[in-house]
């Protein structure tokens, strides 16, 4: 599966320099710089802003929790999807670290991020749904509708077996642990009912899933409004019903690609062949990806660069106090009776 994920991370390296060659360098790099270093810096903000509510959407399922922390774990969980060559799933167990390192159980931190994820397809779903109604209300005899129709009740029946297996599939492994007997499967079990348990108890936060959802909605919907902006300052007049079409399509190619680590030249083809049959030039849909590229490595790089910081500090402090503890036992450090 890593070979895989490497051979499609290159091909798309590969993918994205044909496009840059085909349209011009010099022609790709002026409609980069149109944006202007105070566009891009309004570009990177609103994209934090986003953010945060996906923070505040995912710490809606942790009732007294500390807001800034889910927020944090929110950044660098999108720096782990989008900067590293992970899996969202990848990038989800990083922001998990961050709530634990931040004081929040294992088993709550990993429950909420389950939960969160779903709640967020679920979003992703209606606004895919959303997007479909405005492709058909444009184009009436779209070719794209009835396949990204068959795709978003197969997504749908997905999701909701997603949940089913949530609710089961803990209690079938629990069950399976207690009848291996003791010892190793001990602490195995004893984490499998801690997470199950955290399950459940997420779950029983109604309030708290219906304000998750629709944050989760109002962000997704808001990207297409970033996308818009990025647009108007690069002097496109796209109508924004448009644009949100071309995003819905965007992420429903970027979700069936997942295989492809960040979706490197996926989401580049994607944004050129999608934003053609709506009016939009290839090299400014090239322009477009490449800037949310950049806003990525802007804000997800500093993001895992205090992550690494403050992930090593606890590791050093662990291993001095592990050392001081040897030596006030009398055993020199290094050194084997």
């Amino acid at each position: 599966m890593k070979i895989v994920s490497i051979v499609a991370a290159l091909a798309g390296l590969a993918v994205t320099a044909i496009l840059v060659a085909l349209f011009g360098v010099h022609a790709v790099f002026r409609s980069f710089l149109a944006l202007g270093w105070k566009g891009f810096v309004a570009i990177c903000l609103i994209h934090l802003g986003l953010l945060a509510i996906m923070g505040l959407a995912w710490r809606a399922l942790v009732p007294r929790a500390p807001i800034r922390s889910f927020m944090a774990a929110r950044v660098v969980r999108e720096a782990g999807s989008e900067v590293l060559p992970l899996s969202p799933i990848g990038g989800c167990v990083l922001g998990a670290r961050v709530l634990i390192l931040a004081g929040i159980s294992a088993s709550i931190a990993a429950a909420s991020t389950i939960v969160d994820l779903t709640l967020e397809f679920f979003a992703k779903l209606a606004y895919t749904a959303i997007g479909l109604a405005l492709l058909v209300s444009l184009r009436p005899g779209s070719a794209i509708a009835v396949p990204l129709s068959l795709g978003l009740a197969v997504a749908s029946l997905a999701a909701v077996g997603f949940v089913v297996a949530q609710h089961r599939g803990i209690n079938l492994f629990d069950r399976l642990t207690r009848t291996l007997g003791s010892g190793w499967a001990e602490r195995t079990a004893a984490g499998t009912a801690a997470l199950r348990d955290a399950l459940r108890a997420t779950y029983g936060r109604r309030i708290g899933l219906w304000s998750g959802f629709s944050l989760h909605l109002f962000c997704w919907i808001a990207s297409a409004v970033e996308t818009w902006v990025i647009l108007r300052i690069l002097r496109n007049t796209l109508p924004f019903r448009t644009v949100l079409v071309i995003e819905t399509l965007l992420h429903a190619v970027r979700t069936l690609g997942f295989i492809v680590p960040n979706a490197v030249g996926l989401q580049e083809g994607a944004y050129v062949l999608i934003g053609t049959g709506f009016g939009l030039p290839p090299p400014m849909a090239l322009v477009v990806s490449l800037i949310k590229r950049a806003r990525d490595l802007a804000i997800g790089l500093p993001a895992l660069g205090v992550w690494q910081y403050v992930e090593s500090g606890r590791l050093w402090r662990r291993h001095g106090t592990a050392d001081n503890a040897t030596l006030r036992l009398g055993r020199p450090v290094g050194i084997k009776e």
